[in-house]
């Protein structure tokens, strides 16, 4: 089951693992005090000060390293070769990080025996804890029943999602409902009576939301009133596009209709909200520039020392309402990488790219120079990423929707770029737009905050670089 939080779909049970381990981390320092002063006078532990803003800081500093080493995702899985590798350095990177903060702010300083013990009783609560969440939520008990009403190429979809990776899926499909003279492309085996009453199925199978995958809607073919006992009863009945937003977190193209993007939640406009991105942009911009200094300026050296041309260059790209700008970023290809004037998709391994381009790109250190642009307010750091004019036309024709993704500023980073892998072609570009979308509906500061956390994953470990 998911839920909604600031306009952002969270799975639930993750938010409760999210909020025990917050409450673990806080109590772990004054568990680990009371075990390391265990037999000691009460005054030998008074010495240790107000031991509340200690725990403040530890929780803090570890929630913030596990969310960008992507532990609270919702599809992270035990058996994952990656899984025990991050859980572990999360905790490396959170000792080491806490030590560094309580000895360089004295008013914060703890004993490393302390430390120690508490970190020591946090790691193994956490994972036990863990342990027993993944499984659970492997358990079809946890998982919100649906039933299908429709079976066309847009229901089947929902098959095809519940099949592909049935552990990742936060529910579990009972069938589909078929009414009239309908063509199905649904697996027999899935098809429920047809004479029987949807509320009765409903209750005979024990279902909590009934979904809408009817896509002729006149004629009788919602059967209203039969949907309407099913919210009498206190079933769930949700359209088809907001299943698969709320399920993927992703906006479905292949489901999706003007009329429920003009009738949904979302896709709202606020000066506030627009002030405080904007405030936020200007600050991080202006403190990372200062901080990536003299990675940016090492870069450059190396790119003049590789290979001739200019260490930045300049691409036209298409911005917020369809305005152009020109992006920086360092050059991590040859100068003559289009000499023929015809903009392409980069490749995997492509050989146009100089060999500090490989690592810079790897490392992302390519897109630093894209603070200038959110300083100078032509992209912001969380958003869709801008294209080039040649695609975006190209892109317009192939892709119904497309130019929604304009409606708010470009970023750096995005929705798409933490979930989705590179883009090279019109389906990627397709996939991406899918994502595009959901954050063009729902941004908010806590979903920027979400992305800005998960592209620490994305840039440590190099996902989707080329």
């Amino acid at each position: 089951m998911k839920v909604r939080l600031f306009r952002h779909y969270v799975h639930a049970p993750v938010w409760i693992l999210a909020l025990i381990e917050i409450g673990l981390f806080f109590g772990s320092i004054y568990a680990g005090a009371h075990l390391r002063f265990l037999g000691d006078d009460v005054s030998a532990m008074a010495e240790l000060g107000p031991l509340y803003p200690k725990a403040a800081v530890l929780t803090l500093t570890m929630f913030v390293v596990m969310t960008s080493m992507g532990l609270y995702r919702s599809d992270m899985k035990l058996e994952d070769r990656s899984y025990n590798s991050l859980f572990v350095t999360s905790f490396i990177v959170g000792f080491i990080t806490i030590t560094a903060i309580f000895y360089m702010i004295p008013a914060l300083h703890l004993g490393r025996g302390v430390l120690g013990i508490a970190f020591l009783l946090a790691f193994a609560v956490s994972a036990v804890t863990r342990f027993i969440f993944v499984k659970a939520q492997d358990s079809k008990v946890t998982k919100r029943r649906i039933l299908v009403l429709g079976a066309g190429s847009r229901a089947a979809r929902i098959a095809e999602i519940a099949k592909e990776k049935p552990k990742d899926n936060r529910f579990h499909l009972v069938g589909f409902i078929v009414r009239g003279d309908v063509d199905s492309e649904i697996d027999k085996s899935l098809l429920m009576p047809a004479d029987v009453p949807i509320v009765a199925l409903a209750r005979k199978h024990d279902v909590d939301e009934i979904v809408i995958g009817v896509r002729q809607r006149r004629g009788g073919n919602l059967h209203m009133d039969e949907l309407l006992e099913c919210r009498m009863e206190g079933l769930r009945v949700t359209d088809l596009s907001s299943f698969f937003e709320r399920e993927t977190g992703r906006v479905q193209l292949d489901s999706l209709n003007p009329s429920w993007m003009v009738f949904c939640e979302g896709f709202s406009r606020s000066d506030v909200r627009n002030i405080v991105k904007r405030m936020f942009d200007v600050t991080v911009s202006i403190a990372l520039l200062i901080i990536t200094l003299p990675v940016m300026l090492l870069t450059a050296v190396l790119i003049k020392l590789e290979s001739p041309g200019p260490v930045l260059y300049r691409q036209r790209r298409v911005g917020e309402c369809g305005h152009p700008f020109d992006v920086l970023k360092f050059r991590s290809m040859r100068s003559d990488a289009e000499a023929g004037g015809k903009p392409q998709w980069a490749q995997k391994d492509d050989n146009r790219v100089t060999h500090v381009g490989r690592v810079i790109r790897k490392l992302r250190i390519d897109e630093l120079p894209q603070i200038i642009n959110v300083i100078k307010g032509d992209m912001s750091f969380v958003g869709p990423r801008p294209e080039r004019p040649f695609f975006v036309n190209q892109l317009v024709d192939d892709i119904p929707y497309y130019l929604t993704r304009h409606t708010v500023k470009p970023g750096i980073t995005g929705w798409a770029q933490v979930r989705y892998p590179y883009g090279a072609s019109v389906e990627d570009a397709r996939a991406k737009l899918q994502y595009d979308l959901y954050y063009a509906k729902n941004h908010t500061f806590f979903l920027d905050l979400v992305i800005l956390l998960e592209t620490v994953q994305v840039v440590l470990f190099g996902k989707g670089a080329r």
